[in-house]
Order: structure tokens, then sequence, then C-alpha cells
């Protein structure tokens, strides 16, 4: 029911935020996986997701919690990461209300 990937197939070194030359070299690894899912909803965690994904750098504060269709009529709903939530736990509950969005839509499916 749920698969996690990663932008990047390996970690950057000090598990910083990915390059963008390593972003551009495993995406293609990304999208024949999602390719291959065919996932009805995608929950980006974090800018380098969503930005990858929605092709735009974009800042994640200003799109979380909104839904954007994406390739063919997959859902994609950004929130954000939990390192980020980790050095910020007071938005957990923004994340919380991210995640119930894409409950109620997953059960609308149903």
């Amino acid at each position: 029911d749920v698969y996690i990937a990663n932008i990047v197939k390996c970690r950057p070194p000090a598990n910083r935020t990915p390059l963008e030359d390593e972003i551009k070299s495993c995406a293609p690894f990304l999208m024949e996986q999602i390719k291959v899912i065919k996932p009805k909803i995608i929950v980006t965690l974090g800018s380098p997701a969503t930005c990858t994904l929605l092709n735009e750098k974009i800042k994640i504060s200003s799109v979380r919690g909104t839904f954007y269709d994406w390739n063919d009529g997959i859902k994609l709903m950004p929130t954000f990461h939990p390192a980020y939530l980790l050095r910020n736990p007071n938005d957990k509950g923004l994340v919380w209300e991210d995640i119930k969005k894409v409950i109620a839509f997953i059960s609308d499916q149903k």
C-alpha cells in the first residue's frame, strides 16, 4: 500500500541536502520507480523532492498542504521533511493536517 523512495539513491556526505547534479543523476531512477508502481498519490517530503517532481524552484512552506495534479492524474502532496520537523517540532501539527488530507483522499478513492 505504501512505497518509500528517495530522490537520491545514496546518502550525501554528512546527510546534507542533495546537490543539483546528484538529483539530476538519480531522478531517472525515481521516475522509473513511479512509472512501475503507478501510485494514486505521492507525498513529497521537503524541498528537494517537491522541486524535482514539480520541476520548479519553490519554498516548501508556500506549497505544503496543497494537492497538485501531477503526471497523468497522480495527486502530489508536498509537506515538510522529517529532518525539518526535528529542528522545528512546532510544525508537526502542520504535517499531520497534510497527512489527514492524504488519508481523506485515499478513503474517497475506495
